[in-house]
């Protein structure tokens, strides 16, 4: 594909498609080795086995689909932004959060992305926890 943004756009979706799959591995073939993660409300990890460790905290506790999902680009490509809908349920009490016992919530969210040779060499996420909260603790 020989449109920067074209492609940047197709890794995004590539990534969430992926997600949605519940593809852990073609999930994470699509980061770069040394990706950086910032974490919504959290701190920054860095390198893929740090994400698939996250991800494997995360496909424990919530079960979360992205839906009404839109990609932004910048014209070089190697910058990228999305805005979606997690649509989820809290499975199991995540560490420091409020007990889990099954409750569904609808969260608005968005990502920045950095690209680099086709894969993410940057994700950050961000949501609104009080949000999240409040549909959790009810």
């Amino acid at each position: 594909m020989s449109d920067p943004r074209a492609q940047a756009e197709a890794t995004v979706r590539a990534y969430y498609d992926a997600f949605n799959r519940g593809d852990l591995e073609g999930f994470l073939a699509l980061l770069a080795e040394d990706v950086v993660h910032d974490i919504s409300q959290g701190p920054r990890e860095t390198g893929r086995e740090a994400f698939r460790a996250f991800m494997a905290r995360m496909n424990r506790c919530y079960a979360e689909r992205i839906e009404d999902l839109v990609v932004l680009t910048e014209p070089g490509g190697t910058r990228a932004a999305a805005e979606f809908t997690v649509h989820g349920r809290y499975l199991v009490t995540d560490p420091g959060l409020p007990e889990a016992r099954g409750q569904s919530y609808v969260l608005p969210a968005g990502a920045f992305f950095e690209l680099r040779g086709g894969r993410v060499a940057r994700i950050s996420n961000h949501y609104n926890l009080q949000d999240w909260l409040r549909q959790v603790v009810g």
